[in-house]
């Protein structure tokens, strides 16, 4: 199978994943929503954001270096399995007993409860990720999907009853372990034909894994603060409610795009690894990604900007009003993230993770001053645009490093992306016409401007993009 065809069947079933994965979260949020006050969504996302902080150091990049090196050798795949399982324990821990310093922070005494039971987080997922990285390095992501769309299941089931039964913000922490236990134990399944460990433990063996995750960690952690700053600050100045909206505005702008995004680069990393040494078809390769992502992503989130005042009232109900203006903001996030995220394939194709660290150590010190500055004049609100700012900023000197690696791109981008660009403005030109005259709320007229929008979008993009024959002859490829 050659390497477009490999992509083409990768991003298959992890297109089914995420699709499967966003529905039932937009279901699960659409339901919470109207059973939990805002606090409770602000109070789960301290434990979430606890949770991707420590995630940095357990795994310690190992899921890179392993696809990167092509790593076969069992001792070796042996020592970080253990090594994992080691450091799961050990941070389990160390959030278990945090609680009194969190609780201390945003002033939630609740919170205490929720982060004792997230501790069990880390002694789960660290049993079968391994087995995870081996499936991807294989490309074998039919079963990567089918992980994905199970662990869903499970845990959308298990938030939604404990919601209904009176749990609260425990719901979603149990909804979360639930999920994650159906993982590992199919990743264990799935990927027992790819490894068996042995008592083998041995540091030296993984010298390199170590040196190569080193800027992984490095980087995770300054990625982990420039991103979530914003989070942590809403929290610590506004309260958890105010964190609850703000929640609440990333979901429905950011989550999506942070789903789909990685559908094309988990798919496309192990392909370009094989290929670090042709700049030529990295390059080719990264403006394809980047086409891709265009042609998908900014159509849906011009679709929400133009209906987040009827679709925020509908699906969630009253008292969330707020986020609309938030939605807004996070739209043009998104839209910068997107097109900033396929560097991480060029930086690790070309084994330089470390341009990645220094990246986010940039945006680092533009994003918290501004946040700080922007929350006291203007609130949740100013943060939002901070967080707009800083991700604008990371977009610009994201671009140069991307010239350093690959040469001058970014002619052939703009061209590329003209055209989706102007399909999303007659798209939303033509909703807000019919908005209009049609300006009551109602399931019929949000249905009507989904339908206009996907019509005017889709016709545009198959007569100038994608023509028939050309999809005709993908769905042969697959």
């Amino acid at each position: 199978m050659s390497h477009k065809q490999e992509a083409i069947s990768g991003g298959k079933w992890m297109s089914a994943s995420t699709a499967i994965s966003t529905v039932l979260q937009f279901g699960q949020v659409a339901i919470l929503a109207r059973l939990l006050e805002p606090s409770v969504f602000g109070i789960v996302s301290v434990s979430t954001l606890m949770i991707a902080f420590f995630n940095i150091f357990a795994n310690l990049g190992f899921s890179n270096s392993i696809i990167y090196k092509q790593e076969e050798d069992r001792r070796v795949l042996s020592t970080i399995y253990l090594l994992n399982l080691i450091l799961g324990l050990v941070i389990g821990v160390v959030v278990f007993f945090s609680w009194p310093l969190v609780v201390a922070y945003y002033k939630e005494p609740r919170l205490e409860a929720v982060i004792k039971l997230s501790s069990l987080y880390f002694i789960i997922v660290y049993v079968g990720q391994i087995y995870l990285f081996l499936l991807q390095k294989e490309l074998r992501f039919k079963s990567v999907a089918s992980i994905d769309i199970t662990g869903t299941v499970a845990g959308t089931i298990v938030t939604v009853l404990l919601a209904y039964n009176g749990f609260a913000e425990l719901s979603l922490i149990y909804g979360q372990l639930a999920q994650q236990t159906a993982k590992s134990v199919l990743q264990m399944i799935y990927g027992s034909s790819l490894f068996s460990p042995t008592l083998t433990f041995d540091l030296n063996l993984i010298k390199d894994h170590l040196r190569f995750g080193l800027y992984n960690v490095g980087d995770g952690i300054v990625g982990f603060v420039q991103a979530n700053s914003d989070n942590i600050l809403v929290g610590g100045m506004l309260g958890v409610k105010q964190l609850g909206y703000y929640t609440l505005a990333s979901q429905l702008a950011v989550f999506p795009i942070a789903r789909l995004s990685p559908i094309v680069l988990q798919v496309a990393y192990p392909i370009l690894a094989r290929l670090k040494g042709d700049t030529g078809e990295l390059k080719k390769s990264y403006l394809t990604i980047l086409d891709l992502l265009s042609y998908v992503n900014l159509p849906l989130l011009a679709g929400l900007f133009i209906t987040a005042d009827s679709v925020v009232p509908l699906f969630y109900g009253p008292g969330w009003e707020p986020t609309i203006v938030l939605i807004r903001i996070f739209v043009f996030v998104s839209i910068f993230t997107f097109l900033v995220n396929p560097l991480f394939t060029l930086a690790f194709s070309k084994g330089k993770p470390k341009l990645l660290f220094y990246l986010n150590l940039f945006t680092l010190f533009v994003k918290i001053p501004l946040v700080y500055f922007f929350a006291q004049y203007w609130g949740v609100v100013g943060i939002a645009s901070a967080f707009l700012v800083a991700t604008g900023a990371n977009l610009l000197v994201n671009f140069r490093i991307v010239h350093s690696l690959i040469g001058p791109f970014l002619g052939e981008f703009f061209r590329n992306i003209l055209k989706p660009v102007l399909f999303c403005l007659l798209m939303v030109g033509a909703i807000a016409v019919y908005k209009s005259y049609a300006d009551t709320i109602s399931v019929l007229n949000i249905s009507v401007q989904i339908a206009m929008g996907a019509l005017i979008y889709g016709g545009l993009t198959l007569r100038y993009k994608y023509p028939l024959t050309d999809l005709k002859s993908l769905r042969k490829a697959v």
